[in-house]
């Protein structure tokens, strides 16, 4: 590293024009007549003003200014010239920086935090070919404040007005600031829009310092009005009427139905909502005052439908004879619908740990206002083959899947009990409904019938939190047309034989999601996904034990009981210019399956597995685990065939992700983890139990990728290779092995 960064060094200096010195950056001395509270704070305020900055560094290397310079030679070459346009920066020399101008910077920013007739001095330090300047900074006591109040006002703004300044936060002795002003002036304006002054501005107010009464640094702070302010920005309006366009086009203009529905005009040609649905989603009330809080969380509400591509709302002022106290709005709701019908197609190509692949295709049709009410009904036919392309005892194989599911999604509340739709401020929840039937036929071996009901509530609590609870989950399966091989390879493994028995699933389940990422700008991004599935209970209580030991039954099927939680933590780091936007990104997943009365083991299709694109992507796709457990050294080689699965799982990630060209972007990851049974499997010989040493069972890989990245729209390419198997003996489980690397193909990022 210091041979590198001698070298970098040596081959930057040279490039340095003669007369010319290397800016490093400047720093901030502040000399002070009394002790300011933050002075911390107060310096990185100041220091926002410091320009020009000096050239990035990486170890102690000016690489963007090394390739720059090598950028500038007759012939710089390809990988100079990708290298400067990617990473490049222009030189900033001692030559570069207008002290004068940042100290006139520098007594303005402290003038406006109420240092006022304050000085600043600068000097350069000077070495061979570098240069750096310090700031001196001497700052007086600062002005605080001893009296807030307002100047005479108009009615009825006047009563509006004071009653904001009584609450608010300044206090006597505050130090003058001028961002706090900004921030009041903004609080004062926003509390006044909501109740109903529709022409105010925060601009129309000013504050005035007053220093006349004192002589020790004080002053009083008065609120005014700008003069020229117009009259109808001291009064409030009221909602005088609601007229709203369930079906609006811009290309209409004569609209010839009209219906009167709680105090709000519906007109559309013919009846496309239903104004007793759409009615709940409007928070916008006749005989109400003006408030954009309600113009908002309507607009966001009706977005929500999913039956509109365009919410537009537009006030219309009203010349009446009104009073000089009142002013009257005519609300104008415009709907532009989405094509009511969609078809959407689906072509895949899978393949899978086990050597199966194929194509696939799904069919979806979409309605999205089935009944008037806003309702969506999907219907979805998939088909899939796969065929078994490896050596081995498996070879010759195939897999034929076909599905159907319905779902139809009401954009409201269906519940025996009326529930009002005012408890839910930010969006109303949805319900959804869903039935879908499978069919999987495995040559050679069983096929198998399976059949699903769901119906739960899904709503937004806020721009980063969303709840999820299904009271009625249901899940049949039906294994038939068993083979003798398929048998013996039940009887060889009580454990999978038991997950196929509990043919019957009917449970709740509860998900939690708080999405940070929503905020993309923000250097800092959180995402938390929590999720509880419970399975058997209310079964469990219908039911009478016919014989004591046997597993009990429901309808003649047996049931499953089960609790299964995990949770999966995101976290972005996210760096560097707009246009070379760099993140460091981290992930954390933890889950465990605990089967429990009628159940010793989780369902097949509950248990958990590791491994693929979005896992541990050294590993093949459910091919990892469980613990220790070799498939390799399986004597009957059915280890190869079936999903390794386990009903405890934890796994890690860790990902740099950065710019290469265009639309095409880079990522370095490291991956661990694995899934292990909380009780031991004979069939995996007790390799698969949890125990305290499981840091030691995790498997890890680390690889590079490639993604292209088209406004969000994400084709990822990662290739990665193990270097810690936790399948191997002791002693060989640390090992690098690129020679079997493993190609990842995936749409989306991983985390």
């Amino acid at each position: 590293m210091l041979l590198g960064v001698a070298f970098y060094s040596c081959s930057i200096r040279k490039y340095i024009p003669e007369n010319e010195r290397l800016y490093t950056g400047a720093t901030i001395e502040i000399q002070s007549d009394s002790v300011i509270p933050r002075e911390d704070y107060l310096k990185e305020e100041l220091s926002g003003v410091l320009s020009p900055e000096p050239n990035s560094k990486f170890l102690g290397m000016y690489l963007g200014l090394y390739y720059h310079y090598k950028n500038q030679k007759e012939k710089p070459g390809f990988i100079n010239r990708w290298l400067n346009d990617k990473f490049g920066e222009e030189p900033v020399y001692q030559s570069d920086v207008e002290a004068n101008q940042i100290k006139d910077l520098l007594l303005n920013r402290l003038e406006n935090r109420g240092f006022f007739y304050s000085s600043a001095t600068s000097d350069f330090e000077e070495s061979d070919q570098k240069a750096s300047i310090n700031y001196t900074l001497k700052v007086p006591t600062p002005y605080r404040m001893e009296t807030y109040q307002m100047d005479s006002m108009p009615a009825p703004i006047h009563d509006d007005i004071k009653a904001l300044v009584d609450k608010s936060r300044f206090r006597k002795g505050i130090r003058f600031d001028l961002s706090f002003m900004k921030r009041e002036r903004e609080r004062i304006d926003f509390n006044l829009k909501n109740k109903g002054y529709y022409n105010f501005d925060d601009s129309f107010l000013i504050f005035e310092a007053d220093t006349n009464r004192y002589d020790n640094k004080r002053f009083d702070l008065y609120l005014k009005l700008k003069n020229g302010v117009p009259k109808k920005s001291f009064i409030p309006y009221k909602i005088s009427k609601i007229n709203i366009y369930p079906s609006y086009e811009v290309a209409d203009s004569i609209h010839t139905t009209s219906e009167r529905y709680n105090e709000k005009n519906y007109i559309q040609k013919e009846v496309y909502f239903k104004p007793k649905y759409l009615d709940p989603f409007i928070k916008i009330e006749e005989g109400e005052f003006y408030s954009p809080d309600n113009s908002r969380n309507t607009a966001r509400r009706l977005s929500t439908i999913g039956a509109y591509k365009y919410v537009n709302i537009q006030y219309k002022e009203i010349d009446t004879l009104a009073t000089d106290s009142l002013g009257l709005l005519e609300a104008n709701i415009y709907l532009s619908p989405l094509t009511k019908r969609a078809f959407r197609a689906e072509l895949q190509v899978v393949t899978k740990s086990n050597n199966f692949t194929g194509p696939g295709l799904a069919l979806t049709y979409s309605n999205r206002n089935v009944f008037g009410g806003g309702e969506t009904y999907n219907i979805t036919t998939k088909f899939g083959y796969e065929a078994q392309l490896g050596g081995g005892q498996n070879a010759g194989k195939t897999s034929l899947e076909i599905g159907v599911k319905n779902e139809l999604i009401f954009p409201r509340v269906l519940f025996p009990i009326k529930i009002d739709n005012n408890f839910f401020e930010y969006s109303i929840p949805k319900t959804k409904t869903s039935i879908s039937l499978d069919y999987l036929n495995r040559t050679k071996l069983y096929t198998l019938l399976s059949g699903t009901a769901l119906f739960g509530y899904v709503w937004d609590a806020n721009r980063y939190v969303t709840h999820e609870i299904n009271p009625l989950s249901i899940n049949y399966t039906e294994l038939t047309n068993t083979t003798p091989e398929f048998e013996q390879i039940l009887n060889d493994n009580p454990f999978l034989r038991r997950s196929f028995e509990q043919q019957f699933i009917s449970g709740l389940t509860y998900g939690f999601t708080y999405n940070g990422m929503v905020d993309a700008d923000r250097a800092h991004q959180k995402y938390l996904n929590f999720t509880l599935d419970v399975a058997g209970n209310t079964i469990s209580l219908m039911d009478k034990e016919e014989t004591p030991g046997a597993p009990k039954t429901f309808l003649g099927l047996e049931y499953a009981q089960y609790a299964k939680a995990d949770v999966d933590i995101h976290y972005h780091f996210n760096f560097g210019r707009r246009r070379n936007k760099q993140t460091i990104a981290a992930r954390l997943f933890a889950g465990y399956g605990l089967p429990y009365g009628n159940s010793d083991v989780v369902p097949f299709v509950k248990q958990y597995f590791a491994g693929g694109p979005y896992s541990v992507r050294a590993f093949r796709i459910r091919s990892l685990g469980p613990g220790t457990y070799n498939a390799d050294e399986d004597e009957d080689n059915t280890g190869n065939f079936f999903d390794k699965t386990g009903n405890i799982r934890l796994e890690a990630n860790i990902e740099y992700r950065f710019p290469i060209v265009s639309y095409l972007k880079g990522a370095i990851f490291a991956d661990a983890g694995n899934i292990w049974n909380s009780e031991e499997n004979p069939t995996f010989d007790g390799k698969d139990k949890f125990t305290s040493n499981f840091i030691n069972e995790l498997g890890m890989g680390a690889g590079f990728g490639l993604r292209v990245d088209i406004q969000s729209f994400v084709i990822r390419f990662d290739l990665a290779a193990p270097f810690h198997d936790p399948s191997k003996p002791e002693g060989e489980r640390f090992k690098f092995d690129v020679a079997k690397p493993i190609l990842n193909f995936a749409i989306g990022y991983p985390f």
